[in-house]
């Protein structure tokens, strides 16, 4: 593959994580995380993105600090996240339409499939950055002195 078509490649890739981040930060999912790696990998042609990149990964990392500080928020994080498998599961499967579903059949599981991978995907994606996160940040109060060597793991984490 040549030179652009990588780049156009890599592009693509760097600002659908940007843009998919920016939608996590209003629905469920690491928003921040994958901002940030969208940006690490924009900053590498980009000025303005390198001048966000820092304040992003400052946040992605407190973000995740603070989701594995105690022992509630980790069992919460992780209960969710096999919630969000379950539902794959239950798409996947597809079962009817129960007796009690109010409107139309074809609003029950709507998607099929593709949304299934979807959500299995998203909640394994959750399982590994709690994993992730906890390993690297629980019992920690400060996150503001962190390597680049482990903001790349983060980034490689929401990749």
């Amino acid at each position: 593959m040549g030179s652009a078509a990588r780049r156009v490649l890599l592009e693509t890739a760097a600002w659908l994580l940007v843009v998919t981040g920016i939608a996590g930060l209003v629905l469920p999912g690491p928003g921040l995380l994958m901002m940030f790696g969208g940006l690490t990998m924009l900053a590498r042609h980009y000025a303005w993105a390198e001048r966000w990149l820092e304040p992003v990964q400052q946040r992605a990392l407190q973000g995740a600090a603070y989701g594995v500080e105690t022992w509630p928020r980790v069992v919460t994080a992780t209960v969710l996240a096999l919630a969000i498998i379950g539902c794959g599961v239950l798409w996947t499967w597809s079962p009817p339409a129960p007796s009690w579903w109010p409107v139309h059949e074809i609003w029950w599981l709507p998607g099929g499939v593709p949304v299934a991978i979807t959500q299995i995907a998203s909640g394994v994606i959750a399982l590994g950055l709690i994993v992730y996160s906890y390993r690297r940040f629980h019992g920690q109060r400060d996150t503001s002195s962190h390597s680049s060597s482990e903001a790349a793991a983060v980034e490689g984490a929401a990749a």
